[in-house]
């Protein structure tokens, strides 16, 4: 898979062209229960002086036209080898439960479907679960830090 991404830009399979153009060679996702988590892990990985934040894409705040929801986050960590120490990129994935739950459903619906439903538009249909999805996690965020004990709000 990263051979054809360096092919979809343009570049030779190459083990430079693959250091130089590919950022998540490696990769993490962290699932959260509500979205200010989202944003507290961001800046806890901001705060870490062994890291490097190379690049931030809020599909949270401004989401994909599919509906796609996440924060990808490319970070260098140091990976120590025997006589030296290289940052090699990774790419980390912060959602909440809702946005993996449609995500993985889209992912599903998009490559393992066999045929489409006369009368069913589903990109349509996923963009209004993305909406839902959404509205659902604004209104648990809303009561969880209603119920929150006095001294943790």
């Amino acid at each position: 898979s990263i051979f054809e991404k360096l092919g979809r830009y343009g570049k030779e399979p190459t083990l430079a062209n693959m250091e130089k153009y590919i950022m998540d060679i490696a990769g993490v996702r962290v699932i959260c229960s509500y979205i200010h988590d989202v944003y507290n892990l961001l800046e806890l990985l901001r705060k870490q002086d062994d890291l490097t934040i190379v690049t931030v894409k809020d599909y949270i705040a401004d989401p994909k036209p599919n509906g796609y929801r996440s924060l990808h986050v490319i970070v260098r960590i140091p990976v120590y080898f025997l006589d030296n120490k290289e940052f090699i990129p990774v790419e980390v994935q912060l959602r909440t439960i809702a946005m993996d739950f449609w995500a993985s459903l889209e992912h599903d619906l998009k490559y393992k479907t066999v045929s489409e439903v006369p009368g069913i538009d589903s990109n349509d249909e996923l963009k209004d679960c993305s909406r839902i999805i959404e509205d659902v996690e604004a209104r648990m965020q809303i009561l969880a830090r209603a119920l929150e004990p006095e001294g943790e709000k």
